[in-house]
């Protein structure tokens, strides 16, 4: 695995950077609201919507925080928020789509069922609609941004199992006395967890657009907690009056974030692929 990364990134200096640049926001993550320069809920109305400068790096808002500090520490939040929804529908949908692929049926009937009610509304209004019902949390913007991506790993766990749920090392196993559990965790999910690990990478990236984009409209996380999609959307209105760095940094940083994990993909596609390994 280790020689099969160094071809890759060797080969492919775009997935290098991709992994590079993924290595950077995890590092902004765990250490950012430690090594902030500045406070990020202090205000200060004397140096409000200062022009980026040698103090502050991305310039002030409106009430005088450094938006630097603010994109530091809000890295934290938005990748917890796609780390944790990205889990919970990897359990959750992958399993299921397993359990469907394998046992098909009224077991694949019924998952086939959830997953198409799911899609059957446009997937941020539905992720709009379940955050209003319940409420703008950070645990309720975490499971809306699991249902809506539910269908997916779903269907890609799904066609998956169906390959390899007649394969040859399949029967082996059930020849050898395996019961179908055994056979279903020992054998067919490490033969899918590849391609599922590249599903994992491209939705993380969609998740924090979610994440941001529930917050950019209010029904996200609540200020004054730094987020990206609300420093986006205290900053849009400033635009028009020449402060453009107030919206534009956190934008850009959200923009980087989620062009990362689409690279990403990519890149965990070439090194976790066998076909690829050449």
């Amino acid at each position: 695995m280790i020689a099969s990364f160094r071809h890759v990134v060797g080969e492919n200096p775009v997935t290098g950077f991709a992994f590079a640049l993924f290595s950077l926001l995890v590092l902004a993550a765990l250490v950012g609201p430690s090594q902030a320069p500045f406070d990020p809920l202090a205000s200060d109305t004397m140096a409000s919507l200062r022009p980026p400068n040698g103090l502050h790096w991305f310039g002030t808002d409106q009430l005088g925080r450094d938006i630097f500090s603010r994109c530091l520490v809000a890295a934290r939040l938005d990748l917890g928020i796609a780390a944790a929804s990205v889990a919970l529908v990897f359990l959750v949908g992958g399993f299921a789509g397993l359990a469907a692929g394998f046992y098909g049926g009224w077991i694949d009937m019924a998952v086939g069922r959830v997953a198409d009610t799911v899609m059957a509304f446009p997937l941020f209004v539905l992720a709009m609609g379940i955050v209003a019902a319940l409420g703008n949390t950070v645990p309720n913007i975490v499971l809306a941004t699991a249902i809506i991506n539910f269908p997916l790993y779903v269907r890609v766990a799904r066609a998956e199992t169906v390959v390899r749920r007649e394969a040859g090392f399949v029967d082996a196993a059930r020849i050898s006395g395996h019961r179908d559990m055994s056979v279903l965790l020992r054998q067919v999910m490490p033969n899918i967890l590849p391609l599922m690990a590249v599903q994992m990478s491209l939705t993380m990236g969609y998740a924090i657009l979610n994440a941001a984009g529930l917050s950019f409209i209010g029904l996200g996380v609540r200020p004054p907690m730094p987020e990206w999609g609300i420093m986006v959307a205290e900053g849009a209105g400033f635009i028009v009056s020449g402060e453009w760095w107030v919206a534009l940094f956190p934008g850009a940083v959200l923009m980087v974030a989620v062009f990362c994990f689409n690279l990403l993909g990519d890149g965990l596609r070439d090194v976790l692929d066998p076909r690829r390994r050449t």
